[in-house]
């Protein structure tokens, strides 16, 4: 039985639809939106996703809910062309996400009497097996942020037992990274080698359980944080480096004291 709130939520996304569909009319349409392609929407569908995040780092529940709305618009946009062009509604891309998280709780919806993320993952392995490229590393999306590809890709091949046992390993990593980086005097070199360590960075982050794309998130808040406090002081722009850190030291522990 449906709750009034439920089907207050299929009127409004009835209501988004209807709304899409005439904003894409060829002829009397918006002269922006009925232009748009999958190519074109797709840097609009990526920049709300992390927007969905930013909201929910600065725990601001409405602004969360203004983004998860131009979020789910993005769907109900890409559902729409693909339904001009004969390829799929927005009836198939539902069916196909409550068709999948069905099929992966058979704990929930299904007889299983064991179930956990351990049981997820182990149908998502034999799904991935019925994919042509049977690689571990098969479907790990080229538009992901590179920190969190690398985290993905390093957690797909640990699977197969190429990891580092503990954290020391991936630690002497990064140290051998920094090392090359440092001999490297060519630009193209640097390049590679920079790419590399980076990339052992975001293994030990792994090995000590830290999400590297949500520690570098807060790492640039943090920045943004206390340089905006600095670059208030009478002068700032003409103060030596060594008065900057100065200051940079001050702003740090006033915030520590702050949070304390």
């Amino acid at each position: 039985m449906r709750s009034q709130h439920d089907e207050g939520a299929l009127l409004s996304l009835e209501r988004l639809v209807s709304i899409m569909k005439r904003l894409r009319d060829p002829v009397s349409g918006c002269e922006w939106d009925s232009v748009q392609t999958f190519a074109t929407i797709a840097p609009y569908t990526i920049e709300e996703a992390y927007e969905v995040a930013d909201a929910i780092a600065r725990e601001d529940m409405d602004a969360l809910a203004d983004e998860l709305g131009d979020l789910q618009l993005q769907v109900v946009f890409h559902s729409r062309m693909a339904e001009e062009a004969g390829k799929f509604t927005l009836d198939d891309v539902l069916n196909r996400i409550c068709d999948k998280m069905e099929r992966r709780h058979p704990h929930i919806f299904g007889n299983a009497k064991d179930g956990g993320h351990h049981l997820w993952e182990i149908i998502k392995a034999e799904e991935r097996a019925a994919n042509p490229d049977k690689s571990a590393l098969a479907g790990v999306a080229l538009a992901l942020p590179a920190l969190e590809r690398a985290a993905k890709l390093q957690r797909r091949a640990a699977r197969t037992g190429f990891d580092w046992p503990d954290a020391s390993g991936a630690r002497a990593k990064v140290y051998e990274e920094l090392d090359e980086l440092e001999r490297e005097t060519e630009h193209q070199p640097m390049f590679e080698e920079m790419g590399d360590l980076l990339f052992a960075v975001v293994n030990l982050a792994r090995k000590l359980d830290i999400e590297p794309e949500a520690a570098l998130r807060a790492a640039n808040y943090k920045f943004e944080r206390r340089f905006r406090e600095i670059e208030r002081a009478p002068g700032f722009s003409d103060m030596s480096l060594d008065e900057m850190e100065d200051l940079w030291t001050s702003a740090k522990k006033s915030q520590a004291a702050s949070i304390a």
